[in-house]
This record gives C-alpha cells, structure tokens and sequence, in this order.
C-alpha cells in the first residue's frame, strides 16, 4: 500500500466527531437536567415537576395528560387500545407586561382560558390554587419573569394604596397621582391633615392637663376653631363647614319666607272660589 494513502485510512477508521452543532447545550439536556437550568434562578414550584408526562414541563398544557382506552367496533364489538393525545400548539402570545411575543406550547383549552382572561398575562397571575396548579413547571417560570417587570410593580402598589396601605420596599414607576388621580390624592392629603390635627389637639389637651394638675380638660369650640384656624393645613376645612351651615341655613330662611309669602294668596283663592 502506497504511504501516501495509509493516513488516509487510518483516519476513516476512527468514529467521526462533530465540530458543531445547531442545538443549545440547554436544550440538548435531559429533560431532568433543563428543568434544573432554566429554574436555577427561580423559586421553587410547590407542584413539582410532571413525572408521567414529562414534556408539559415545557409548555402550558393546562394539567393534561395523554388518556388510554379502547376503540370499539360497532358490528362485533371488537376492542382495539388506542390512546388520546392532548391537543397542542405552538403559538406566539403577546405579553403587555415584557412588550413582546413569547413562543409557547399551549393547550387548545388553554388557548379559550387565556382569551377568556384577556390575555396571557392575565392568565399567568391568577391567584387560585387551581390555576397555579394548572400553570406546571413553564408557566410558573413565565409567572415568575412577570413578577420582576414595572407592569406587575405597578399593579401592586395601585392595589396597596386601594387598601390604605403604603407601597413600602417596592419600586414603582408611576406616580400617585397617576395611578389614583388628583381628586383621590387630595382626599388621601385631607385625611393626614386630620389626623395631624388630632394629634396637635391631643398635645395640647396633655399640656392643659399637666398645668391643670392632673385634671381633666376639655376644648370649647372657640379654642377648637383658633387651633384650626392657626393651622394651614386644616384652615380650609373649617371654613368650608362654616359656609355650608351658613348656606343651609340661609336656604332655610328663604323656604320660610316663600311658604309666608304663598299662604295668603291661597287663602283668598280659596275666599273666591268660596264664593
């Protein structure tokens, strides 16, 4: 043999490596060591992953799983096993929270729920335990990676202030009066004024009581009123419930004047028609 064609041979002997390849190091995993990876960073899911049915870790099949049964022929009554598979798709679903297009495996009925909820994301956050059930191993990743963006940031502080209570160790994005409106901001300032104001009329009760010996003080309404007025924050207050008694009261004069006013007019139409 002629040495020019000896590492030639030699070289087709040995098994063929690969220099590339066109598929991820994630996705070349077992199923069990992806699960691993994509969920490294994510708290864990309190379902666990799919045993039977392994591939609906990787997508939203709503809790299906292939069903087994028998094929039965309308002459004889001949049996044949046969098998259900579940009905997926590989669709594209717009998410407002990331502001893209997220590639999914989902179910035919979980298609309708998602149109039924008003969209992906409305899905992926519900709150009862038969849907966060139903998510599995993918849709609880997706949940989590809503949770992080400014759009769910926001939903919690607007319903926090909904409640009375303060966003505290949130970032938002948006202001109050964004998300509440002026008019309900204005409210929420009135309130805290009432409340400081309350809190200056309970010191200065103590201080009385104090001077007084010990004593029980109460405030008249003229001091009430001269620690309102010298207050700035709750002057306007005070004067608005002024003026509304003034103004009911002279709504009131008015009807009386008027009701005066008509009874003698009735009283002669009643003489002429007497008459």
């Amino acid at each position: 043999m002629h040495p020019s064609v000896r590492p030639v041979i030699h070289h087709l002997s040995q098994p063929s490596a690969r220099c590339f390849s066109t598929t991820t190091p994630a996705l070349a995993r077992p199923s069990r060591s992806a699960l691993k990876y994509f969920h490294r960073d994510i708290p864990p899911y309190p379902y666990g992953p799919s045993l039977l049915y392994k591939q609906s870790n990787f997508g939203l099949y709503g809790g299906v799983r292939p069903q087994f049964g028998n094929k039965v022929s309308e002459r004889n009554e001949i049996k044949t096993r046969r098998k259900w598979v579940p009905n997926i798709h590989e669709k594209r679903l717009w998410s407002v929270a990331m502001n893209r297009y997220l590639r999914v495996k989902v179910q035919a009925r979980v298609l309708r729920t998602i149109d039924k909820e008003g969209g992906l994301d409305e899905y992926l956050m519900g709150e009862s335990h038969a849907r966060i059930k139903e998510l599995g191993m993918e849709g609880w990743k997706m949940r989590w990676r809503l949770m992080q963006t400014g759009w769910w940031m926001d939903r919690v502080k607007r319903r926090r202030l909904e409640l009375g209570l303060r966003p505290e160790g949130v970032d938002m994005v948006l202001s109050d009066a964004e998300l509440l409106g002026e008019e309900e901001v204005d409210e929420v300032e009135q309130e805290k004024n009432e409340e400081k104001r309350e809190e200056e009329l309970e010191e200065e009760r103590e201080e009385a009581r104090e001077d007084n010996g010990g004593g029980e003080v109460r405030f008249t309404d003229e001091e009430r009123d001269r620690i309102t007025e010298s207050d700035p924050r709750t002057r306007t207050g005070s004067q608005t419930a002024r003026e509304s008694a003034q103004t009911e009261a002279q709504i009131q004069e008015m009807q009386e004047q008027r009701e005066g006013a008509a009874k003698p007019r009735r009283s002669i139409w009643r003489r002429l028609m007497g008459r």
